[in-house]
């Protein structure tokens, strides 16, 4: 529907090579072209890294990275609010468990607005609507995509 909001957050995934000043590199093209970052993961293998990230732009960004040469793809993702109080991302893995819902990545976010905690969950794309709606009847809170960038 039309103006309706989508819970899925669009993250860029990047590979670069596991050498000195790739990363720096990365973050100067997205600096450069004024495309701010809300949230980062790297992990790391043998010869290249995956980068996640959230960012400002994510149109923008990937024609960016195309044209400096980087591989990248978009994913859907969950942003979730998550209480800063003991047990409270054991709370959100117990309700995924029990609807059988596969939690295949996560990683944490800062925000200027508030002291809150927030997390990036990946989940399969054909399960990001009944996560979110799950976590919602628990009282647990999504970020949309427009708002993300408010927080």
């Amino acid at each position: 529907m039309k103006g309706e909001k989508t819970m899925a957050v669009k993250q860029i995934s990047v590979f670069l090579e596991n050498r000195p000043g790739k990363l720096a590199e990365f973050v100067e093209l997205l600096r450069g072209h004024g495309i701010d970052m809300r949230a980062l993961s790297v992990a790391e293998a043998a010869d290249f890294g995956v980068l996640r990230t959230i960012v400002s732009d994510p149109e923008k960004a990937q024609r960016v990275l195309a044209k400096a040469g980087f591989i990248s793809a978009v994913t859907p993702v969950l942003a979730v609010a998550v209480s800063d109080e003991p047990g409270a991302l054991y709370n959100i893995l117990e309700i995924l468990k029990g609807a059988e819902i596969n939690l295949e990545y996560c990683y944490a976010f800062t925000t200027r607005k508030d002291e809150g905690a927030y997390m990036v969950f990946r989940v399969a794309d054909d399960r990001i609507p009944e996560t979110a709606e799950l976590l919602g009847r628990n009282g647990i809170r999504t970020i949309a995509q427009e708002d993300i960038y408010g927080l």
